[in-house]
């Protein structure tokens, strides 16, 4: 299974085809094709390639799914015997990815997503009684 470490948002992501990532928002709208370059590493079934930090040539290819927001992060200040609080809420912008492409050194291709193995999202209905 090949595998590679990228860099984006000022985190590190393992990712493989197929995979959905949430990531900090990109500018691309829905639907467009986006290249990470910054590779730290990449794992094919035979070998490893290490960057030194990173792997010159290597990158991935991916498409934004959706643009959509995190769930919300309450903040709550109280400062005690003072009748004196403060409630607030965050919500993170956000993108959705799909791993498509993983190119080795020198422009490779080391994998490549099928379109019959998207992964599906479980959903659970209730029943009612």
């Amino acid at each position: 299974m090949t595998f590679a470490v990228i860099n984006t948002g000022g985190k590190q992501y393992k990712v493989t085809t197929n995979d959905k990532l949430r990531i900090e928002k990109l500018s691309n709208e829905e639907g467009k094709s986006i290249l990470f370059d910054k590779v730290l590493l990449i794992n094919d079934n035979q070998n490893m390639e290490l960057g030194s930090p990173l792997i010159e040539g290597a990158k991935v290819e991916a498409k934004i799914v959706k643009q959509t927001k995190n769930k919300t992060v309450l903040i709550f200040k109280k400062r005690r015997r003072h009748n004196s609080r403060r409630k607030n809420g965050h919500r993170q912008k956000m993108s959705v990815v799909q791993i498509t492409k993983i190119f080795g050194k020198g422009g490779k291709l080391l994998s490549e997503s099928n379109k019959n193995e998207n992964k599906k999202v479980k959903t659970t209905t209730k029943k009612s009684a």
